[in-house]
């Protein structure tokens, strides 16, 4: 059974309320996942395919990441799934930003992980991933909405391009699903 700490909008923990992977939880009250995306020195991008088995199997993800235990802050959360996720070792991650996800009470802390490690350490999590590239910035770009998994993921890539989005829309925002 997997215990996760409920949190308000603010990203403040609710005190005596844990919630469990797999029930339903209550209006305005949300989970914390943490997402990592991962650039090397040289400007390319760590894309993770998904195991075949899992729901978007097959796709590729712009991040390493999953929900945080009872417990952990959103930093060890980043840190532990990159490590779990890609056998990449850093304490150096800086938050770029969180996205609400309306109906899904959900609250995402975005990681970035600027990394030198060689491109070939990476290490598949077995049951989570199943393949792994490098991309440059306009391989990413390029990529369609049936290769990247989730529309969250697309949001991030579009965010990427000149003229989207302002620094500050990048921070903060809603993400309403499909």
């Amino acid at each position: 059974m997997e215990l996760w700490d409920a949190y308000d909008r603010n990203l403040e923990k609710i005190e005596g309320m844990t919630l469990i992977r797999g029930e339903k939880i209550p209006e305005g009250v949300y989970h914390l996942v943490c997402d990592v995306i991962v650039r090397h020195t040289d400007g390319e991008y760590l894309l993770m395919q998904r195991d075949r088995r899992k729901h978007y199997g097959g796709m590729w993800e712009a991040t390493a990441g999953g929900s945080a235990l009872k417990g952990e802050n959103p930093l060890d959360c980043a840190i532990r799934e990159l490590r779990e996720e890609t056998g990449i070792h850093t304490e150096r991650l800086e938050e770029v930003g969180r996205v609400w996800a309306a109906g899904r009470n959900t609250v995402y802390c975005e990681f970035l992980c600027i990394t030198d490690c060689r491109k070939d350490s990476i290490i598949l999590q077995e049951g989570e991933t199943s393949a792994y590239q490098w991309v440059t910035q306009d391989e990413l770009l390029s990529m369609k909405r049936e290769e990247l998994v989730t529309e969250r993921m697309q949001m991030f890539v579009d965010g990427l391009k000149p003229g989207i989005r302002s620094d500050e829309d990048r921070s903060i925002y809603e993400f309403v699903p499909e």
